[in-house]
């Protein structure tokens, strides 16, 4: 069985002072659960201030992004040995607000997997269509295509560290959300595509989460399908008691 996993995605919000608030509240009221994985994606500045809180604890640190050269003259960049050296185990790659906001592309989303996998980062892929793409119906095709190039050249038995968020572009930000049948039929789809690509067993290690406004209020139906391993949480991570109900969803058999 998949273990579960939430991540909270900050995203440019909070200052030192109110990640440590955040973190804070986070830790105190997620201690006692113990069979899901909690992960924060702070903003880059405050990456050490939340280290200094969640040490200790059974939470991960995650950076938002990151670059996939080593070092060099690339100003305003990150790399993967600057976020393991800053105590980061994750790295979301790929967030649908970088490829739309800062143009990047499913190349560039496999450079910095690679690179994430080269320094023992996790990274969390994301994937997901537009509202157009979903009208037109390629929905399917998008996805498809977006975990086939981003996932060139990593071997099956580097799979099982690597999680993918299926975050539908329409949902992001909007309050609308796609219903759990809808979120599982794409992580059906998924995991469907990794067995061609890899194999079956490798295909069933991989954790696939959902974001796209998941709130305390639908997550229980969310982690209720069969496909669906956790949840990339934006807004409603950036306050304990909504974030801490989410990481505390219902668990159902």
């Amino acid at each position: 069985m998949r273990r579960p996993i939430i991540a909270a995605n900050w995203k440019m919000h909070m200052t030192l002072g109110e990640g440590t608030e955040l973190a804070q509240g986070i830790v105190k009221g997620c201690r006692d659960m113990d069979d899901v994985d909690i992960v924060l994606a702070p903003p880059f500045t405050a990456l050490s201030t939340v280290r200094k809180e969640i040490h200790d604890t059974p939470i991960a640190l995650c950076a938002q992004n990151l670059y996939w050269e080593e070092k060099g003259a690339f100003t305003g960049e990150v790399s993967a040995a600057m976020l393991k050296d800053v105590g980061c185990d994750y790295a979301i790659v790929g967030h649908s607000e970088r490829r739309q906001l800062f143009g990047e592309i499913d190349r560039s989303a496999n450079k910095k997997v690679l690179a994430a996998l080269t320094h023992d980062l996790i990274p969390i892929l994301c994937v997901g269509e537009t509202d157009a793409e979903r009208d037109r119906g390629v929905t399917y095709v998008v996805v498809d295509r977006q975990v086939k190039e981003a996932l060139k050249d990593v071997a099956a038995t580097q799979l099982d560290r690597i999680v993918i968020a299926y975050e539908p572009i329409w949902a992001i930000g909007t309050g609308r959300t796609a219903t759990p049948a809808q979120a599982e039929e794409v992580h059906q789809s998924i995991r469907g595509q990794l067995a061609k690509l890899f194999d079956t067993d490798a295909a069933e290690t991989v954790r696939l989460l959902y974001g796209g406004s998941v709130k305390p209020d639908n997550v229980d139906d969310l982690m209720a399908e069969a496909d669906i391993d956790g949840a990339l949480v934006g807004g409603a991570s950036l306050k304990p008691d909504s974030f801490n109900r989410i990481c505390g969803f219902e668990r159902r058999t």
